[in-house]
This record gives C-alpha cells, structure tokens and sequence, in this order.
C-alpha cells in the first residue's frame, strides 16, 4: 500500500463520520416533524374546550422538537471531535449549531405565537 492511499482504518473512520451526518439529518428531520406535529394540532384542535389544552398539547411537542434538536448536535459533535476525516469533507460543528439555532428559534417564535395570537 502506498502513502497516498488511505488505510482500511482511515476509510472505516470516514464512513463513521458520514454515518454520523446521516444519523444527524434524520433527527433534525424528526425534530421538524414535532414542530409540524405542534402546529397541526393547535391549527386542528383550537375550538377545543379549555383553550389551554391545545396550547399545551402544541406546546409540549414544540419543546420536544427543540430537545430532540440539541440532543442530537450534542451526540454529533461529540462523535466529530473524536474522529478524523481523512479522504471526506465532513460538515463543520458550527454548521450543525446553526441548524440547531435556527430550529430551535423557529420553534420558539411558534410556541410564542400559539400564546400570543388570537385566531378568529
């Protein structure tokens, strides 16, 4: 084996990290799947009786979306600490704190509007 090809090691650790992106994107998808689980439910169920219930109910899958979300970049920048890429180019940590942020302030801004707006 020459210098210039990478070890089955080095390829071994590459596909662990891309499998760590791969497992990123699917809880960033399920954290996005509670903000629209939230959202349906307050959208289907606001002439519910109290009020407060749908809030509620919406507002708890909200908050379990941006849990979800920050687990998830913890778990993934954790493992792309540890690990070294040596022929791919992994996503940067700041790259998933940014998808992180922004989930996480769009939820925010709806668990705010669910409480705030009125609606008919």
């Amino acid at each position: 084996m020459t210098d210039q090809q990478p070890s089955r090691d080095e390829l071994a650790e590459d596909r662990t990290i891309l499998a760590n992106e791969r497992t990123f994107a699917s809880w960033m998808r399920t954290s996005l799947g509670c903000v629209a689980i939230g959202v349906g439910f307050q959208g289907l169920f606001r002439s519910m009786e109290p009020p407060w219930v749908p809030r509620g109910i919406a507002s708890g899958v909200l908050v379990l979306a941006m849990l979800v979300i920050i687990l998830a970049e913890r778990r993934a920048a954790a493992v792309l600490q540890r690990l070294s890429a040596h022929v791919v180019i992994t996503a940067r940590r700041m790259n998933l704190r940014l998808f992180t942020a922004l989930i996480c302030l769009g939820a925010a801004a709806l668990f705010a509007a669910i409480w705030t707006v009125r609606i008919g």
